[in-house]
């Protein structure tokens, strides 16, 4: 049985709660993180597998809280295998809109919270010869209207994926990245909610597939990418997009 240890940040919801379910399922021992004690206590339950997972409490824009969740994880287990940095969010706003708060606050999240976690996480990384993935956009490889900043987050993810990758290839830690397109999340939800005009039917007409992906899809990739299937896999930005960005 494989008792690998992940660390998942953002994951009490969507993307990072559905990997947490498929590497438990894989064997995997999970410590799972997000801001909120109530849904991470909610999360826990979900994921039903107690003496295999963790919930630690903190946000990943703050770096005292991201060196926090890397030691809870060792604390609690031993050991690190992968990372997932699955944590941030999405905003639509035309630039002309947008005020010095909210690009700070979604670099803060989006980009600082990726790279915090990851130092934390690096010599724990280097020691079991693990591996990262971090979680970017279709807007990080190409443009969106209204996702300027957006974009600009998930396009520094990527770029700083591929040069951490070459920082840890030397040292048998792999780093990758997903860029899923529109997502089946409570995100994804709460977007449709603030814009009637926007509705799963004008969503799926954007992709080739012709469907919105599953928060189970991007996991299934993620955990291909943690995986020893992937072992000669790293500086790899994978789209999750059902076509999107070859539209």
């Amino acid at each position: 049985m494989n008792h690998n240890v992940a660390l998942i940040s953002g994951g009490t919801s969507g993307i990072g709660l559905a990997t947490a379910k498929k590497l438990l399922s894989q064997g995997w021992n999970v410590v799972i993180s997000g801001r909120s004690r109530e849904r991470g206590e909610q999360a826990l339950q979900y994921l039903g597998e107690i003496g295999r997972t963790a919930y630690v409490c903190g946000d990943v824009s703050r770096d005292e809280d991201c060196a926090r969740m890397a030691a809870a994880t060792i604390r609690r287990f031993g050991r690190l295998d992968g990372l997932v940095t699955a944590a941030g969010y999405y905003e639509e706003k035309l630039l002309e809109q947008v005020t010095p708060v909210d690009i700070q606050h979604m670099f803060a999240v989006n980009v600082y919270g990726t790279m915090y976690l990851c130092q934390h996480c690096l010599p724990y990384l280097k020691s079991s010869g693990g591996a990262v993935v971090t979680v970017s956009s279709d807007a990080g490889l190409q443009g969106n209207i209204a996702c300027s900043v957006y974009g600009a987050t998930k396009g520094a993810v990527i770029a700083f994926t591929k040069s951490l990758a070459l920082e840890m290839a030397p040292h048998d830690v792999r780093v990758n990245v997903v860029c899923p397109g529109d997502v089946k999340t409570p995100l994804l939800d709460r977007q449709m909610a603030a814009d009637q005009t926007v509705t799963e039917e004008s969503i799926k007409q954007n992709y080739p597939l012709y469907r919105i992906c599953t928060a189970a899809e991007v996991a299934n990739a993620i955990a291909f990418l943690l995986s020893k299937d992937a072992s000669y896999l790293t500086a790899v930005a994978l789209p999750v997009d059902g076509g999107l960005t070859s539209w």
